[in-house]
């Protein structure tokens, strides 16, 4: 394999770990492209990347962020001061960098002998006195003031070993080239070290991005998770969305003929004796229209939220998704989904309806939305009801509840505890559960998927 390919291999895999699609056939397309058209013309080859690689508006930032650190032009050589000193300027410089102490001249003399940092011959900050815990990289990536402090020592030790030059009689030209090559090879080693710097920071990034997918972690539960654990699963939602996406788009590819309607042909049988003469057929509709009514109180927004962006990721085989969130009352929060994308929308979602002390009541929820929002359901509708039917000792209003199951196509009940607690305490479950078509246990994000990929068509 190339240098190139290694390169766009490893460009791909940075991709994936920022949660981009890309499958085998693409990454093909992409070698195929670029094969085609060479790396001449920057933008010809950044081009057929970017058509080969992605596919959604909202993956083209980190295309964009990723493909210079991959794809940038290497950084100037450095310049090696025997090549461009004079024997006699040679001689004055290993004098002046004797009279420095041990550790300040080995710097100095990596400096002016020119290197490679993939060598070990880029400067640690611990060499400054400083601790080791960053490597020296160009000043525009230094995020903290550690960098900066370095690079302010290591101008100060240029300029002490000048003056020590100047004082051993160096003659101002050779003084003037010694400055510049020092300038020159500071520059370069910053460029080196920050594409080093950068290319192991992003291989980082890919090898975690592969490490941090165990299996395990989908099996454990929402309410258990840390916040490390949170942002990894977050993660896994837009590759778990790509999989339903997926088989949704084979089923509906397979269920697309006509399906034989037998209520309607033997219905017109009857007019013809029980005799076959007329065959009636349907089309199965292509997509769900969900209508969401989420619990969000404290105990139920890790579910939730997994929930929202689950659904909102696999929008492209769902005709409509209206979603509505309640505490102690009920609010519609279709909107933000609309203008941006789900790990945009549902922090915005949640923060319109803060944690805190609520007496959460579905039943005056469910009377709401059949005021305020029934047209939000009718018979092509999915309504699923996310929440653990808690309801601090309120009616249940469970009429309600059967009412909008008659105007709904299926309902769906999601609820993070085990079923030997439905019905426990405060639980309205067992008088909602007769109610509804199907109720699914969702305290990981496992069974959140497997209870929504049953309720696509």
């Amino acid at each position: 394999m190339s240098q190139v390919d290694q390169r766009i291999v490893a460009f791909i895999q940075a991709l994936r770990a920022e949660g981009v699609r890309v499958s085998l056939a693409e990454s093909e397309d992409a070698f195929t492209a670029t094969k085609m058209l060479g790396m001449l013309d920057r933008e010809a080859f950044r081009a057929a990347l970017r058509a080969a690689l992605v596919k959604q508006r909202g993956d083209q930032s980190a295309f964009n962020r990723l493909f210079p650190l991959y794809f940038r032009a290497g950084a100037a050589p450095m310049l090696n001061a025997a090549a461009e000193l004079s024997a006699a300027d040679l001689e004055l410089l290993q004098r002046a960098l004797e009279s420095l102490p041990a550790e300040l001249r080995s710097l100095l003399r990596r400096l002016l002998e020119g290197g490679d940092p993939e060598e070990g011959a880029t400067p640690e900050p611990g060499e400054l006195g400083q601790p080791r815990s960053r490597s020296l990289g160009p000043n525009r990536d230094w995020p903290d003031e550690l960098g900066r402090e370095a690079l302010s020592q290591l101008l100060s030790l240029i300029e002490a070993l000048l003056t020590e030059l100047a004082s051993l009689g160096m003659p101002p030209s050779s003084l003037a080239r010694v400055a510049w090559l020092l300038r020159i090879n500071l520059e370069a080693l910053q460029q080196q070290a920050g594409l080093a710097a950068g290319q192991a920071r992003l291989q980082r990034t890919a090898r975690r991005g592969r490490s941090e997918r165990p299996d395990e972690l989908l099996d454990r539960p929402f309410r258990g998770l840390s916040r490390s654990e949170q942002f990894r699963l977050r993660q896994e939602v837009a590759r778990l969305a790509a999989r339903l996406r997926t088989r949704a788009a084979l089923r509906m590819r397979r269920g697309e003929g006509p399906r034989l309607d037998s209520k309607s042909t033997l219905r017109v049988l009857l007019r013809h004796g029980g005799v076959p003469f007329e065959v009636i057929t349907r089309r199965r509709r292509r997509k769900a229209k969900f209508t969401l009514i989420c619990d969000v109180s404290t105990s139920m927004r890790p579910m939730v939220e997994f929930l929202l962006l689950l659904l909102y990721h696999i929008q492209d085989q769902v005709s409509r998704t209206r979603s509505f969130a309640f505490i102690d009352h009920l609010e519609e929060i279709s909107d933000p989904f609309q203008q941006h994308r789900p790990e945009v929308a549902v922090p915005i979602v949640l923060r319109r309806l803060p944690p805190g002390y609520y007496n959460t009541d579905l039943g005056r929820c469910l009377a709401q939305f059949s005021r305020r929002h029934l047209e939000a359901v009718d018979r092509r509708t999915t309504l699923i009801v996310c929440g653990d039917g808690r309801n601090n000792y309120n009616p249940a209003r469970a009429d309600l509840l059967e009412a909008l199951a008659r105007r709904a196509g299926r309902t769906a009940w999601f609820n993070p505890e085990p079923p030997d607690l439905w019905g426990t305490d405060d639980s309205d479950m067992l008088a909602y559960l007769p109610l509804v078509d199907a109720a699914f246990q969702v305290s990981n994000l496992r069974q959140l998927s497997q209870a929504v990929d049953r309720l696509l068509p």
